[in-house]
Order: structure tokens, then sequence, then C-alpha cells
């Protein structure tokens, strides 16, 4: 009987390695990278708000579509002189259904790959300090802890530059060079 062909196990690659290009036994080599600073970080929330901005659009968007259809079937009714939006304005569901989205937005993009699209473009990445990806709890704790951007001023103030989220989630913001950024980390 003919034996199959097995593949050779991939090896991980780290987004912060770099890989040798000799033909014999290619090894990865940590190399060290420095940790964002304030600056960097700012502008890749000044990017990220941007994005967040059109998601809660699109998310508001979804859930008046959502009234306009359950006022049609005639489950709830409008109140005189009133719209769709009177509905949903003031009302504190609409005020968890937006932040549970924005978290939704943050915990996703830190957790699958470290980076939300403002990150990427700063080529900066959130990762544990073994290199290896933040749990959805960290990315939790990160985006709860930020304080709405306000937990970056801590980088100011340590020679370690932590956030303050970065502290309580223990993980680490760092700058990625040009050719780790290109890496494709999304599962």
């Amino acid at each position: 009987m003919p034996k199959k062909a097995t593949k050779p196990a991939k090896q991980p690659v780290a987004l912060d390695n770099h890989e040798e290009t000799n033909n014999s036994n290619a090894e990865n080599e940590f190399v060290p990278v420095q940790r964002a600073g304030f600056g960097r970080r700012m502008l890749a929330i000044l990017y990220d708000s941007l994005v967040v901005t059109a998601v809660i659009m699109f998310a508001f968007a979804a859930l008046l579509a959502f009234i306009a259809l359950v006022v049609k079937t005639g489950l709830i009714s409008l109140p005189e002189g009133g719209d769709h939006a009177s509905l949903l304005q003031g009302n504190p569901l609409t005020t968890l259904y937006l932040i549970a989205v924005v978290l939704w937005f943050y915990v996703g993009f830190w957790a699958r790959g470290g980076q939300t699209l403002g990150m990427r473009t700063w080529r900066l990445r959130v990762r544990n300090t073994d290199n290896s990806r933040i749990t959805r709890k960290q990315a939790l704790i990160r985006a709860v802890t930020a304080l709405f951007g306000l937990g970056n001023l801590w980088v100011l103030f340590g020679k370690d530059k932590l956030a303050l989220q970065d502290r309580l989630a223990k993980c680490e913001v760092v700058v990625l060079s040009a050719e780790a950024n290109q890496f494709k980390n999304w599962k």
C-alpha cells in the first residue's frame, strides 16, 4: 500500500520576528521591538474614531430599521406626532446597544489580530509580553479601562510606556516594523 504524503507542520511566525532566508534549517530569531509612545497611540485613536463613528452609524441605522419593522407589524405603536427615532432617543437600551457595538469592535480586533484599523495604519499591535495574542478577557479589560483614550496618559509618566489599560490587562502595545505589519495575522 503506498504511503500518503504528509505536509510538514507549519512553524508559527510571530509578528515581530524575522526569518532567515538561507536554505538550511531556517529559524525565527526574536527581534526586540519598542513599546508605542503617546503620539502614535493618539494618532491610531484618531483614525479609529472615524471607523468607530461609521460603525455606530451603521449599527444605529440597523436598529432604526428594526424599529420600523416592529412598528409596521403593529407590535408597538408610535406616540402621537412621533417618529421611529423618537422611540430610540434617550432610551437607555439604545445606549447599551451602542456601547456593546463599540466593545464588540475593539474586543474583536484586539483578540483576533492585535490591531484595529488605526493601529494597523500606525504599525501598532497589542500583545502579551511573550508575543502571544491577548485573550477576549484581556481585550475587554483594555476596552473598559481605557477611559475613552485617557488611560494612555500613563504612557507619558512611566519609563515602561505602558498605558493604564495595558497595566490592568497585563499586555503591551508595540511598534512593528513595516515588514512585520504586512504579516496576515487573521485566522
